[in-house]
Order: C-alpha cells, then structure tokens, then sequence
C-alpha cells in the first residue's frame, strides 16, 4: 500500500457555504483548518455566509481575524446554495478545489489520496459506497442497499436516490454519485457556463466537464449523518426549486451537449471498485479504499 507521508505540494482551495448554522460552524472551522493544515502545503478556505441572521456571522469574523486564509464571503440576503456554491467556486484562487458542507456530512479521512490522485485524473469524484455483495450486482435491489447509506434518515435517503435517477435518467451520465464531494482543477470548473440556482449546480458542474472531455474517477467517500443543527436541502420549497431547475437545463443545454459527447462515455468514468481499469501506480493509491467495498 502506498504511503503519502508527504503534503499535498499543490494549492487547494476548500469551499463550504451556510445559513444560520450558529451550532455547527465553530466546529466546523476547527475541523476544516486542521485538515488542511495537516494535509496540504498552501491552501484556503472559502466560507459563504448566505445571510444567516443568528451568530454564524459573528463566529465566522471571529475566525478569520486569527486565520488569514479563512476567506470570509458574505451575501446580504439569502440566495440559496446552488449561487453560494458559485460565488465561492468563482473566488477560489488555487490550483484545486473542493467542498464540504459545515454539517461535515462526507468522511474526508482520506483527503490526502484523493488530491493526489488528481496527478492521474482531470476530476475526483465521491460516491457513497454500496457493499458488495451479489445481489447488489441487480440495478434495482442495488438501490435497496444505498438507501440506509445515503442520507441522515429513511425520508431524506429516498429523496436523495430519487433526485438521483433523475439526473441519470435526463442527462445520461452513468456516475454512481452526484451529490457529493468533488475534486477539480480550479481553472477547469471555473471556465464553465453555469446557469444553476439550487443544489443541481454540483450535478451540473459534473456534468459538463464529463462532457467537455474530462476523465473523472470516482472514489468512496461515505455519508455522516448530521448530529447538529437542522438540515434545510430537504424542505419542499427547496425540493421544487431544485427540480425546476433540472428541468430547465435540461430543456436549456442537455440536448447540445449530448450530441457532441454520445461516443466513448462510459470510458472516461474509472471506479475503484474495478481495479482492472486501473494503472499500478494508481491501484497502488487507491488499495486503502477498498475496504469502503467489502
């Protein structure tokens, strides 16, 4: 197994956005600059306040007078995630980035592999991980198995596969994964045209660089569930607007794209979970995940 003792020697950017999240947010800060302290040579964090009106504000000042690479941004009214996720997109000023939500809902335990495997990879890309086993082989009873993995409850899971096999179904991308952690060249997401508003801009970024060319990886990287604080992705006003918004790329954009990229997809997505498709070099930086398999 390799061993990656060394930090990252590339510039990262680490990007999260929130509202009212008083509880969760000190906490958070903690946790994100001792990673990338600990993980990367030269880094920052991006932190979007989408006009919380409790003490989120006042906790995120307080941070970043001690840390000068907490970059603090702030939006004087609430303008929903899918823009806040593109103001901090659009201000990061590495060679990479990446995101992570404050609730720390994706296990970053092996940041360090991920990053380096973008040395191999236009993009990493984070599913949450099925186990193996041989009826989760069968494509129905194989989201039987996710559900439990997926989301904070039984509700939120099944919205979770649902916005799921939506994008699959609209837009023909055969990844495991679009709500998730992504890892990208900086330069490369920031050339993109993006038009979504709601949570779609994650599936959307995605989306567009497969289509542009880009070979993408995708690794497990496992959901935690929310122990503070209320999650607000899940109320209907934020579910129809996410679904209005697939829909009008879809209308808008899908069509253009699929007509130019149909040949070759399925090549460029390499999982882990098929080592067959993968170099040495790379199988030998991706053994430590596949434990998240079994």
């Amino acid at each position: 197994m390799t061993q990656l003792s060394e930090k990252f020697n590339r510039s990262v950017s680490m990007l999260s956005w929130c509202h009212n999240e008083e509880e969760l947010i000190g906490g958070f800060l903690d946790r994100a600059v001792k990673l990338l302290e600990d993980t990367v040579v030269d880094w920052e964090l991006i932190v979007v306040d989408d006009g919380s009106t409790d003490q989120t504000a006042e906790i995120l000042s307080q941070y970043a007078q001690n840390e000068p690479r907490i970059r603090i941004l702030t939006n004087e009214k609430n303008i929903n995630v899918g823009l806040s996720c593109r103001r901090a997109v659009e201000s990061a000023g590495k060679d990479f980035l990446f995101w992570q939500t404050v609730d720390w809902s994706y296990d970053l335990n092996n940041l360090r592999i991920f990053l380096e495997l973008l040395n191999h990879f236009d993009v990493v890309q984070g599913i949450r991980p099925t186990p193996i086993r041989l009826l989760s082989y069968i494509p129905l009873l194989r989201s039987i198995y996710r559900v439990k993995s997926r989301s904070d409850n039984f509700r939120k899971a099944i919205v979770s596969l649902s916005n799921y096999y939506l994008l699959r179904i609209l837009f023909g991308a055969s990844f495991h994964d679009f709500q998730n952690i992504t890892f990208y060249p900086t330069a490369l997401v920031q050339s993109l045209e993006l038009r979504g508003k709601t949570s779609f801009v994650n599936p959307e970024m995605l989306i567009k660089v497969y289509r542009a060319g880009a070979n993408v990886i995708e690794v497990p990287i496992s959901f935690i569930p929310r122990q503070k604080g209320i999650a607000k992705g899940t109320k209907l006003s934020s579910l129809l607007r996410s679904v209005a918004d697939i829909l009008r790329s879809w209308i808008r954009w899908n069509f253009r794209f699929r007509e130019k990229t149909e040949f070759s997809r399925r090549k460029r997505i390499y999982r882990v979970a098929n080592p067959f498709a993968l170099s040495d070099k790379v199988l030998n930086l991706v053994i430590p995940l596949f434990k998240e398999f079994r």
